[in-house]
Parts: C-alpha cells; structure tokens; sequence
C-alpha cells in the first residue's frame, strides 16, 4: 500500500481560472475619506483669534494673514480679546502699550462683532491710536453676491 505522493502546481489552476483586471478602489476611497476628515478638522483651527460673526463688505480687499499682526476681537457682549486671551476693557491701553514698546511696527486687525455696539469697537481702536499703533485695521466678512451659492 504504496501511497505516491502527488505534488499540485498552482500554474494548472492560474491557467484555466479568468483573470481578474478590476481595480480595487476601496483603499483609495479610504485614504480620500481620512484625509477629508483631517481637513475638515484642522481647518477652523486655523483662525486666529477666537470666532466671531463679522459685519459684510462689498469691497473685495484681501490682506496677507502674518504672524505678526495682532488680532483683536470685540466679541458682542463688549469683551475684548488680544489674540485669544480676554482683557478688561480697563486694561486694553495698558496691555497694548506694552505690545508697543516691545514691537512698536505691528500691524493690528480689529474685528468686531455684527452686533457689538459701535462704541466698544471705536474704543478699540482709539486706544490702539493713542498707544502709537499706525498700521490699524477693521476685518470684516465680504458680502456674497446674488450668484454665489448660499
């Protein structure tokens, strides 16, 4: 009772089955979808400052975003935040004197909210004035047309 061993060759098999030329997408569609989600994720992180629901423009003006300009917000209840941190309406001229004497070519966007009164926004910007600030600006959010999309 001899059993002989037989040896099985794949080339047999590779030979007679159809040959598969679809492309498997799915990793792709995979690698697509994550990169989205990071995307989407780290883009709000982005803005500098802290969010605020700005006023619209017709003008089209686009300055650079630097480094080196200082970002205030005057957020709708009146308070006042340099860069992220929150400051006394009190301490903003102080804390901008010392922003001055330790840059004193620093540009300075001011953006204050849609519905902030007018005077918070304007005391902002008086005090940047008085500090010795010369490069100061507003931020405001363009106006879109009738045919963009919504």
């Amino acid at each position: 009772m001899l059993q002989s061993h037989r040896w099985h060759s794949s080339v047999g098999k590779l030979a007679h089955a159809p040959l598969n030329a679809d492309i498997n997408v799915t990793p792709l569609v995979d690698v697509c979808l994550v990169l989205l989600i990071i995307f989407m994720v780290v883009t709000p992180m982005l803005q500098k400052g802290i969010a605020i629901n700005l006023p619209g423009t017709e003008g089209r003006e686009k300055t650079p975003d630097t480094e080196e300009r200082l970002q205030i917000s005057v957020k709708s209840d009146g308070s006042v935040y340099l860069g992220s941190t929150v400051v006394r309406r009190e301490q903003v001229q102080s804390e901008l004197e010392q922003i001055h004497q330790r840059t004193p070519d620093r540009e300075i966007a001011v953006k204050g909210d849609r519905s902030a009164k007018y005077g918070a926004v304007l005391d902002v910007l008086k005090a940047c004035r008085e500090v010795g600030f010369n490069n100061v600006g507003l931020i405001a959010q363009p106006k879109k047309s009738p045919n963009q999309g919504t």
